[in-house]
């Protein structure tokens, strides 16, 4: 089985792959400074309640946004399960071209969005990913990534207009019925939601003119379900596309198991 780890800003994924499809998916809220000994415990109690053991994983890859949280996660894989992490980078075989300035600086997920989706299209895609930013990725025809664009995410949106504004109250995410509000909340939620889909709108067409090629969009992420109620622009969602893209990535670039009575010391990056 592969253990795969998509750890964002946010939230850290473990998920376990029996080659056919998912055996389990969690969640926990990321925190840079867990142990691996934390992440363990926590672990392998829902492992178990799966009827999985540790043994049973051979292979492990990691994507992260997180640096801090790195050292934790390849500890966790290698004391725990005895495998050697692969770590999703821009150095290693995607299967196509990253044609930006500099590709080390392109965050793990975006790629990993980008050739999970294209595996499913093998299309021109835009690649719409609502995390703690929103991110708008943009794949070639011949599956090249092309590079994007990067706006803050909608809780940070949200929190923001709280905090920089005395009299303006924190608010949750949802569905305005009208666009015209008829108090503070509801103009907040009007202005919030609604101008996320303006910019969702406004930024793929755009796009779709600077590529001047057709373009489906794949969206993912939580909240990508709750935009589609207000937009008929998305052409797929996809709740599993990182995690899916890390599976896909640790088949072209597979890494050896640890014997299970040797230590490993942990090298810096």
């Amino acid at each position: 089985m592969l253990l795969v780890v998509d750890a964002g800003n946010t939230n850290v994924v473990f998920a376990v792959h029996d080659g056919r499809k998912w055996a389990g998916i969690w969640r926990i809220a990321t925190e840079p400074q867990r142990t691996s000994d934390e992440y363990a415990v926590w672990l392998l109690t829902l492992l178990t309640h799966s009827k999985l053991t540790p043994d049973l994983v051979s292979a492990a890859v990691i994507g992260t946004v997180v640096p801090a949280a790195l050292y934790h996660l390849r500890r966790l894989c290698r004391e725990w399960f005895m495998v050697e992490p692969l770590v999703a980078r821009a150095t290693l075989d995607w299967g196509f071209d990253i044609r930006v300035d500099n590709p080390e600086d392109v965050g793990a997920d975006r790629l990993l969005n980008a050739l999970s989706a294209y595996h499913h299209f093998k299309s021109a895609l835009i690649v719409i990913d609502f995390g703690t930013a929103t991110t708008f990725d943009v794949v070639g025809q011949d599956g090249a990534y092309l590079g994007g664009a990067i706006a803050p995410g909608i809780n940070l949106s949200i929190e923001a207009l709280h905090q920089a504004a005395a009299r303006l109250p924190r608010i949750g995410i949802g569905r305005p019925q009208a666009v015209i509000g008829s108090g503070t909340v509801s103009a907040m939620q009007s202005g919030v939601y609604w101008g996320y889909i303006g910019l969702i709108e406004g930024l793929v067409t755009r796009i779709r003119r600077e590529m001047d090629v057709p373009a489906k969009v794949v969206a993912t992420g939580g909240l990508a379900p709750l935009f589609s109620e207000g937009t008929e622009i998305f052409d797929r969602i996809d709740p599993d596309l990182t995690l899916d893209g890390l599976r896909m990535l640790a088949e072209r670039n597979p890494t050896p198991r640890l014997p299970r009575d040797k230590t490993r010391t942990i090298e810096g990056d």
